[in-house]
């Protein structure tokens, strides 16, 4: 499986340098690319009696899996900080119920055996956004803010860039509106406020495209900013979508500053939806800080599959948010639960204090998005007594019930600036001796991505246990991305048990 060496390096050239050497899983290790992630520390086991609350932001961003499906399917080995976990479990579809009355998602929680430690349980908090019919949305100004560096050149960055938007575009409604700015030495506006029933000149101007010159991607961030202002729809969805592979390598390059210029932006209603491309010279910690500063969405397209699933499928949840800053508060009852652990989300984690003040950022929820979180939870042994009057919170659980947690949630109206709060308590009767299918796949993900960092939190996990949870579950093979995923358990599977 190892790749031959190239005889030379081009520098916008996406070819990766491979040792020759072979990974536990028979993937090639790469010996040298450029690409860059943000560490990932994973949360270990907190004792409930002595912080019995945990504290997180939502997230909706899939860019991890899909980033991860091209490390494997390129058969090279992924980098450990390239896993989300998170983002591996949010990127499927699940059954959740749909939302009723006023709230704009339903939650859904369940607790069964965890999979991978028979001393432990598992628990899962599932959100589902209500649905909306795209053509019931209110109009859109959409700025294509797009990557033209030479670094852009390759089949799988500007064409397929391309490919995608012209996805987009087939949907446009006459009410929308479109622009495009593009970046590489110096930024150009291609166009700017063109009614979406023009798609023929949308995409004649999206295919004329070339790639070519240095990266400096700040100044066209602040382009993009002022014609979205320019054009701006009252009531309506006015976004940019930025398409590069992250390169920012003239002027303002860091992430820091990029995240302070986003962040001055999104104050004005314009939210930031990235999409990486691309392999080789991702800035994925990059991209990943402008998406969520920007009140937006991250997504990484390595196919043209991929981008229908995000511009196509999904863009409902992307063009109408439908509750902001969605925060989740857990509070473990240590009669129950001695000791729990958030499994992923580490770089969403706030502090405890944050969940009540409405200044603090966190999430948006999309229509018909879905949000999933699970908990490893070891139980108290029976009858174990607390003791002791130095805890620092009052309990909302009910002591001495049959009540494992208490949920609470956060979440702001689209155009409101003070919160709501909704609280679901947890008991015994939400404990399962089998898995609901929801349930057997979001644990499946799970470990798949504990398997890929080499978490030291995998327990018993292993690709056959994978495969055998989710083989046979109804719907799988019918689902593309589902069964997509089943056939790169099963390739994993094989390769180390050939």
């Amino acid at each position: 499986m190892a790749s031959s060496m190239p005889e030379y390096a081009n520098a916008y050239s996406d070819a990766l340098y491979f040792s020759g050497e072979m990974d536990a899983y028979g993937f090639d290790v790469p010996d040298f690319n450029t690409e860059e992630y943000n560490s990932i520390t994973e949360r270990g086991f907190v004792s409930a009696y002595k912080v019995p609350l945990s504290t997180f932001s939502i997230d909706v961003d899939t860019a991890s899996y899909s980033n991860v499906r091209r490390y494997l399917q390129n058969g090279q080995q992924v980098p450990r900080d390239a896993v989300r976990i998170e983002e591996m479990i949010n990127y499927f579809r699940y059954d959740y119920p749909k939302p009723q009355g006023d709230v704009p998602f339903s939650v859904y929680t369940e607790i069964s055996d965890c999979p991978w430690n028979n001393d432990s349980k598992l628990l899962l908090i599932g959100l589902q956004g209500k649905e909306v019919d795209l053509s019931d949305i209110p109009p859109s100004h959409l700025v294509f803010l797009i990557d033209v560096s030479g670094s852009m050149w390759s089949e799988n960055k500007l064409p397929l860039v391309k490919k995608a938007l012209a996805l987009l575009v087939e949907n446009l409604r006459p009410q929308d509106r479109i622009s495009i700015v593009t970046y590489a030495g110096s930024d150009s506006v291609v166009m700017e406020g063109v009614p979406g029933d023009r798609k023929l000149e949308i995409t004649e101007a999206i295919e004329s495209l070339e790639a070519g010159g240095a990266t400096a991607g700040a100044k066209g961030i602040e382009t993009a900013y002022e014609i979205a202002k320019k054009y701006f729809i009252k009531g309506g969805n006015n976004r940019v979508i930025l398409a590069t592979d992250g390169d920012f390598n003239v002027g303002v390059s860091s992430e820091g500053e990029l995240t302070r210029l986003i962040e001055k932006k999104r104050g004005e209603g314009v939210y930031l939806s990235v999409m990486g491309f691309g392999q080789g010279n991702i800035k994925d910690n990059k991209m990943e800080a402008l998406a969520d500063n920007g009140n937006g969405n991250y997504s990484y397209i390595d196919s043209l599959l991929e981008a229908r699933k995000v511009l196509v499928e999904e863009m409902g949840g992307t063009l109408l948010t439908i509750a902001k800053d969605v925060k989740i508060q857990v509070e473990f009852n240590p009669e129950k639960v001695r000791e729990y652990r958030l499994i992923g989300y580490e770089n969403r984690m706030l502090n405890d204090e944050d969940f009540d003040d409405d200044t603090k950022d966190a999430g948006e929820l999309g229509a018909g998005h879905r949000v999933t979180a699970l908990y490893e939870i070891i139980p108290a042994a029976e009858g174990e007594k607390i003791e002791g009057n130095d805890l620092k919170y009052q309990y909302s659980v009910v002591k001495g019930s049959d009540e494992w947690l208490n949920i609470q949630i956060r979440y702001k109206e689209p155009e409101e600036e003070t919160s709501k709060l909704l609280a679901f308590p947890v008991d015994d009767s939400h404990i399962r001796s089998v898995m609901s299918d929801n349930f057997a796949f979001a644990s499946a993900a799970a470990e798949f991505g504990l398997l890929l960092r080499d978490s030291e939190y995998k327990g018993g996990s292993s690709f056959e246990n994978i495969y055998r949870r989710i083989a046979g579950l109804p719907g799988v093979k019918e689902d593309p991305y589902k069964a997509e995923f089943l056939e790169m358990v099963k390739s994993m599977k094989t390769n180390i048990n050939p």
